[in-house]
C-alpha cells in the first residue's frame, strides 16, 4: 500500500487506494495500442477495455501484495509492459502456431495480453515463483479466459509432473534468460518446424555471436526491434 496510507482507518485507505490505482491508469496512452490491436484484427475500444481491467489488476496486487513489476514501471505499464506485448502480435499470428508455452511469465507479460488478442488458441504460462503464480490464476478467472493454463514450477519439471504434455507450436519468453539456455529449454517442448520469439534487450547481439550449441536445434531467423526502449523479439525455427 503506497506510504502515507498506514495511518488512516482501514475503511479510508481502500478507497483512496484505489483512487491512486486508476489515477495511474488513467494518466497513461492508451490509445497507443490502438493501431497494434487493429493489426492483430481485433477490436481496439473493447481490447483496450480489457487490457485496462488487467494492468488494473497488476498494479492493484503490485501495491497491495506483492511485487510483480518494478514500481518504477508502475507509471509507464502501457508503453513498457503492454506495448511489448501486443505490438507484435500480427506477426506471431502470421506463425500459425495454434499450442503455445510460455516461459517465466512473471506478471503475464507478454503471454496474457497476446491470448487476449487471439494469437494461438492454448497456453501454457509457466512461472517458478509462487505469488506471481496465484496473481496470474487470479487475473485470469477474472478476465473469465479459456484456453490459458498456469503451471507452478520450473520449466525442467513440467514434462515430470505433465508426462502427457507433448510438444507446443511456439515458445515465447521475455528477458528471462540468457538466449542460448532459454533455446536449450524451449528445443524440449517445441516440435520440429515450431516456432521461438524471444524479448531480448540491449545485448542480443552479443548473445547471438556467443558460440553455443543451440544452433543445432533452432535456425535464427529475423529480430524485429519493438516498443521504445531498444527491445527486440528474435524469431527462431526448430529445425531438429
Amino acid at each position: 500500500m503506497p506510504r502515507g496510507y498506514a495511518h488512516l482507518p482501514r475503511e479510508e485507505r481502500a478507497p483512496r487506494f484505489q483512487a491512486s490505482v486508476t489515477r495511474m491508469i488513467e494518466r497513461q496512452n492508451w490509445e497507443e495500442l490502438a493501431p497494434f490491436i487493429a493489426a492483430a484484427g481485433a477490436d481496439p475500444k473493447p481490447m483496450i477495455d480489457r487490457l485496462r481491467h488487467f494492468a488494473t489488476q497488476v498494479l492493484e496486487w503490485n501495491r497491495g501484495v506483492s511485487n510483480l513489476i518494478s514500481r518504477k514501471d508502475e507509471d509507464r505499464i502501457v508503453a513498457r509492459h503492454l506495448r511489448e506485448s501486443v505490438e507484435a502480435a500480427a506477426w506471431l499470428q502470421e506463425s500459425g502456431a495454434s499450442r503455445w508455452l510460455d516461459f517465466g511469465s512473471g506478471a503475464g507479460f507478454p503471454a496474457i495480453p497476446l491470448a487476449l488478442l487471439g494469437v494461438g488458441t492454448s497456453w501454457i504460462l509457466v512461472e517458478s515463483r509462487r505469488p506471481k503464480t496465484l496473481f496470474m490464476r487470479k487475473a485470469l478467472q477474472d478476465l473469465e479466459t479459456t484456453g490459458i493454463e498456469v503451471f507452478h514450477g520450473r520449466l525442467e519439471q513440467l514434462r515430470h509432473e505433465q508426462p502427457e504434455f507433448g510438444t507446443v507450436d511456439a515458445f515465447t519468453s521475455r528477458a528471462t534468460m540468457r538466449m542460448a539456455p532459454t533455446l536449450a529449454l524451449a528445443g524440449e517442448y517445441v516440435r520440429v518446424g515450431g516456432t521461438a520469439f524471444l524479448w531480448k534487450g540491449s545485448r542480443r547481439d552479443e548473445e547471438l555471436e556467443e558460440p553455443s550449441d543451440w544452433t543445432e536445434q533452432w535456425k535464427f531467423e529475423e529480430a524485429r526491434t519493438i516498443g521504445v526502449e531498444n527491445t527486440a523479439i528474435a524469431k527462431f525455427i526448430k529445425v531438429k
